[in-house]
């Protein structure tokens, strides 16, 4: 009975660790890294993002959130780029027209369709500083960076997006959880100002292309790892609250992170940069409007934020 009771709770622990994994660059790596690129804005808009910066820190996680109550929201984190072919990361569309019509808009949303919903986001966040919408605008800006997070996470454009096709289950909430949170304090962080980009699409692809180049070494560089330090070392059990949840030992985290020097950290930079530059840009085509030091008002507490917008209005 007693060893019965034992296995249960070591069942309930292993599926509190995998089903937790899931959680896209955790709540703590979306936090800091929107927190983090308010700093890269212009004088003319860093006081407005600064003075609510609260709320682009907790809103930073909400689109994880909506995909709990809305079935349409998944696809909007990801693309699965490796099911259209081996070469497909250098001949997808990137126009979202073009690539429903080789594709179909149900393929494209079965296997994601990040890109497009930030290059959506990017026109809607151009036309809320347009006509002077701080609120929206305040909250478009948290959206696109939980997005560009995303789409900056290599495990974010494939279908074995957990491991699960190689027999590595749960390793991406090791790459973009497990390390940021271990060693965030090691990284550096600050990128500079942010930049025009003249073509937003291509800034955006480039990203992803970017992310995907590196699939590789995340996966083989866990296995090399895996095989190196033994099962028995791979794992144990940290206190978290009033459980004991199994997670990476803190051995096998350092030879992983080791291994994959400091790849993480880039992928972090690269988003803060993004993040930054497109929050920018979308302020210089609207005109440069004056900002307001503050919201003006306590902005509404909205559960489906752009959930319900389609990416059929996506121009570039």
């Amino acid at each position: 009975m007693k060893n019965n009771i034992k296995i249960s709770s070591f069942l309930i622990l292993t599926s509190l660790f995998f089903s937790t994994e899931l959680l896209a660059w955790g709540f703590f790596g979306h936090k800091k890294i929107n927190e983090l690129a308010v700093y890269t804005l212009p004088v003319e808009m860093i006081g407005f993002y600064k003075n609510n910066i609260n709320y682009i820190i907790e809103k930073s996680v909400q689109p994880d959130k909506r995909r709990y109550i809305d079935p349409s929201e998944a696809p909007r984190h990801y693309i699965d780029i490796d099911h259209f072919g081996d070469s497909a990361i250098y001949k997808m569309p990137h126009n979202w027209y073009s690539a429903v019509e080789l594709y179909s808009e149900d393929t494209l949303k079965a296997y994601g369709i990040v890109p497009w919903h930030i290059l959506l986001l990017k026109k809607l966040l151009t036309d809320a500083f347009m006509e002077g919408d701080f609120e929206t605008a305040l909250r478009i800006s948290t959206d696109i960076g939980h997005y560009i997070a995303d789409s900056n996470v290599p495990l974010h454009t494939t279908e074995n997006y957990n491991g699960q096709l190689t027999g590595q289950h749960g390793i991406h909430g090791l790459w973009e959880s497990r390390l940021p949170e271990l060693y965030f304090n090691e990284y550096n962080l600050f990128v500079g100002k942010a930049s025009y980009l003249n073509h937003g699409s291509v800034s955006i692809w480039a990203s992803i292309t970017n992310a995907h180049l590196a699939l590789d070494s995340v996966l083989n560089f866990e296995k090399t790892v895996s095989e190196n330090i033994g099962e028995e070392s791979k794992y144990s059990f940290e206190n978290r609250g009033k459980s004991y949840v199994k997670v990476y030992s803190q051995k096998f985290c350092k030879e992983y992170h080791a291994a994959l020097n400091n790849m993480v950290e880039r992928q972090m930079r690269r988003a803060i940069r993004l993040i930054g530059d497109i929050w920018y840009s979308c302020w210089i085509d609207a005109g440069q409007p004056d900002l307001p030091y503050y919201s003006g008002k306590e902005i509404s507490d909205d559960s489906t934020g752009t959930a319900l917008i389609v990416p059929n209005r996506i121009h570039e």
